[in-house]
């Protein structure tokens, strides 16, 4: 479809948005949700260009959500640039923005019912941030219910985030598709992050340490190693990091999301997090066992 050379409509009401779409609807109108929460650089845009061609309309959600940030994480300080962003989406092909306020979204304060993400949802990000994946698949269910788009599209750098969300859908059956978006990289090989803006250019060097251990288990496993040799390879690269603060780094089964064993072939996405400065950042990267 021809993309819009104008800003996106900006709508902040359950209610409004939901007759909007309604309208779209009963035009024929296939709808596709981007849920962000803002503070938008190239690799949300990504998402974007892919809804633009899976879905006649497409609704981007900006709204930082109070449910999946635990004390003392940066949901104060968490970057709100909603008059930037409506600019990055120009000319990008959205038509609607959805940007409620926390009260529009919880007009009682936290929800008393939520969504929990089940074991896999106390691991890896689940145990440094606990109740974040309960809060953050109470979020997206919400804004499924709320836009109820045939599909919504996800990023890959969030594998944890994304499997959960599939399992929510296939749990719950919900009536939506999940579009995953390869990760988009600086070219040095970060991964681009809205918290990528607390580095300062020292650390934004130093946070390249976490593509190259992916990359180097990525190639280990590549050249025939198996699982143990491969963590190896990648830990070596983290631990010897200056500035780095690791908190994991593992192989873990793409079906189960849960850590592969020595033996184990096949399929696999090795993850990894660490704190640099004052940024905690996370990563990913596909691996092939043969």
């Amino acid at each position: 479809m021809t993309q819009s050379i104008s800003r996106p409509e900006v709508i902040t009401s359950i209610a409004a948005l939901r007759e909007r779409l309604r309208g779209a609807r009963m035009q024929g109108a296939d709808i596709a949700l981007v849920p962000t929460m803002g503070a938008l650089h190239d690799g949300h845009l990504a998402l974007v260009d892919r809804a633009v061609q899976l879905a006649d309309t497409v609704v981007v959600s900006i709204f930082v959500n109070p449910l999946q940030f635990g004390a003392g994480e940066d949901l104060d300080r968490y970057p709100r640039t909603l008059e930037a962003d409506l600019e990055a989406l120009t000319t990008r092909g959205a038509h609607l923005v959805f940007a409620p306020s926390a009260s529009e979204m919880y007009p009682h304060g936290e929800t008393a019912t939520r969504v929990t993400a089940g074991p896999v949802g106390s691991t890896f990000e689940g145990a440094s941030r606990p109740g974040h994946f309960d809060g953050m698949l109470t979020v997206v269910a919400k804004l499924f219910n709320i836009v109820q788009p045939r599909v919504a599209v996800f990023g890959e750098k969030d594998a944890q985030q994304v499997f959960l969300v599939k399992q929510m859908v296939a749990d719950l059956d919900l009536p939506v598709s999940i579009e995953v978006v390869d990760i988009v990289r600086e070219a040095g090989g970060l991964a681009l992050s809205s918290r990528n803006r607390y580095l300062s250019d020292q650390e934004r060097e130093q946070a390249l340490a976490l593509s190259r251990a992916l990359a180097a288990t990525h190639d280990a496993a590549t050249e025939g190693a198996g699982v143990d040799a491969a963590l190896d390879a990648g830990r070596e690269v983290l631990g010897t990091a200056s500035g780095v603060d690791p908190d994991y780094f593992e192989i873990v089964d793409t079906a189960t999301f849960e850590p592969v064993g020595a033996r184990f072939r096949g399929d696999a996405r090795a993850v990894v997090a660490a704190r640099v400065g004052s940024a905690r950042l996370i990563d990913t990267r596909a691996v092939r066992f043969a």
